[in-house]
């Protein structure tokens, strides 16, 4: 019997092909058929490792997987149909499904992905359908699916689309789905269309339309001959704005009522001088209807190594403007540290629907700040004493040049001075007051004569050498008063008062010696 044993299991393995979980060759968790590799609902982050190389159908859905790894599903190039949907991508890397050539189905509704990058999708030559509906996506940039020539199915309902370029499309010559449904899209141009020449059904409906001149070509395609696109439900193209055409149909609109307004532009100043190193912000305001796309970029192409400016987009991060790389936002032109590069001429440009419209702007770069003029030298100080060194006055060239705290200081001595000056003369004047209001000793001021012959002087003498000498001074002997009734010594030594009843103390007269 023994020999036998190996003929059994293969003829167990050959009628029974499901292995049951954790058997060789079989992801832990995982089910296994022959071809097929079911992993859903298992809480996965990544990938699981060990899925056999000739695996071509693979059930990832209901995991928690947030990215593909490069290089994870390098091992899996047979694969045909790969399922991600409900899981946590955010980003798709170029390339990412580049090692699986002979997929047919790819599945990622339901995931976080905001935005396809180019390349995203290489490599998928061979695929039929592609479902993206349930993200988050905003908008599809050109060529995002130009590598899928054989796509038939393309499913990006329920995002948030809001933008479709006009070559975002482009490559799908073999698409005949297209749901675009619940998005938030207001307009379409033909020409995002062009390139669906296999197209049969065409889902546009629950977006916000903007029924303006640059709609009319859809109403009038669909009543020519987009009929046969669309079904009952998807006829309904309903209007959001402007308010006076909202919630009619689009098709029961006629084409003169859907209109657009040129834009205006308006740039104040037009021209601006900045320093080096400054950081400038010029507004550029646009009008119209519907609202105007403004791009603004430097007219004259930068030489090699010089600085781009910088424009900051509304609500986005700051991008690079310049000659063929316009930058588009909410009009601002923000240019950061001022170079001489960035001095010329710049054009704000508005556009919609109805047209376009240019302004120029020009930037001139003041270059006081780093190469300052040479200037006069100072004259010289005027002859003075030696060591003397004149003020400076306030308005001077020279006290302007001096430095913040010197200016303090040198007025504050200024001011000192002054003050010190002043607090001088009114100690000066006040001690005159005070000598003038003060008593001189009595009699002192008045000259008195006797008419003795033999006395001290006489008024003759006293003329006589006034008129010889000149105004002299002359010594009063105030130990010989002349008057008896001058106030006299005390016994002891105290003056007396004045007599009582008089109402003055009487002058007294002293004896002059010449």
């Amino acid at each position: 019997m023994a020999p036998a044993a190996p003929i059994l299991l293969l003829l167990w393995l050959l009628w029974f092909p499901d292995l049951p979980p954790g058997a060789a060759g079989c992801p832990a968790a995982c089910r296994c058929y022959s071809a097929t590799v079911e992993c859903g609902a298992l809480r996965l982050r990544v990938v699981p490792s060990g899925i056999p190389p000739g695996t071509q159908t693979l059930f990832l859905q209901d995991n928690s997987i947030a990215s593909l790894e490069p290089g994870v599903l390098a091992p899996l190039a047979a694969l045909r149909r790969l399922y991600l949907h409900n899981n946590s991508l955010r980003a798709l890397e170029p390339g990412a499904f580049r090692a699986q050539p002979r997929l047919l189905e790819l599945a990622l509704t339901g995931n976080r992905l905001r935005g396809l990058r180019v390349g995203a999708f290489a490599g998928l030559g061979q695929l039929r359908a592609l479902y993206l509906a349930g993200n988050q996506l905003v908008q599809l940039l050109d060529f995002t699916f130009l590598h899928l020539l054989r796509l038939q199915e393309l499913h990006l309902q329920e995002n948030s689309i809001e933008l479709l370029e006009d070559q975002a499309l482009a490559g799908l010559s073999s698409l005949a789905l297209l749901d675009l449904s619940r998005n938030q899209l207001g307009t379409i141009s033909r020409e995002a269309l062009q390139p669906l020449a296999s197209l049969q059904v065409l889902r546009l409906t629950e977006n916000p339309w903007r029924c303006d001149c640059a709609l009319h070509w859809l109403g009038a395609w669909i009543k020519e001959g987009g009929q046969r696109l669309l079904s009952s439900r998807d006829k309904k193209i309903m209007c959001a704005e402007p308010p006076r055409l909202a919630l009619q149909s689009l098709l029961d609109i006629s084409g003169s009522s859907l209109i657009c307004i040129p834009p205006s532009v308006h740039v104040e100043p037009l021209e601006v001088t900045a320093s080096l190193g400054e950081d400038l912000r010029v507004a550029c305001q646009a009008f119209g209807y519907p609202q105007p796309l403004v791009t603004w970029r430097k007219v004259a192409q930068p030489r090699e190594g010089q600085p781009r400016a910088q424009v900051r987009p509304e609500g986005g991060a700051p991008r690079l403007g310049g000659p063929g790389a316009p930058d588009t936002g909410s009009g601002m032109l923000f240019l950061s540290n001022i170079t001489l590069a960035h001095a010329g001429k710049y054009e704000c440009e508005a556009s919609n629907a109805g047209g376009a419209a240019r302004v120029p702007f020009r930037l001139l770069v003041n270059l006081s700040q780093q190469q300052p003029l040479p200037r006069a030298p100072p004259p010289p100080p005027p002859a003075g004493p030696a060591g003397h060194e004149p003020l400076q006055e306030a308005g001077s060239m020279a006290f302007r040049a001096l430095g913040l705290a010197t200016q303090t200081a040198v007025a504050a001595a200024i001011a000192l001075l002054a003050l010190t000056a002043l607090l001088l003369a009114a100690m000066i004047c006040r001690r005159r007051r005070k000598r003038k209001k003060a008593p001189g000793p009595p009699g002192e001021g008045a000259l008195f004569v006797n008419d003795y012959s033999d006395g001290p002087c006489s008024f003759a003498q006293l003329e006589e050498l006034r008129g010889e000498r000149g105004h002299e001074m002359f010594v009063i002997d105030r130990s010989k008063p002349l008057f008896a009734e001058g106030p006299t010594e005390a016994a002891d030594g105290a003056a007396t008062g004045p007599r009582p009843g008089l109402p003055l103390q009487p002058p007294a007269a002293y004896e002059i010696h010449c």
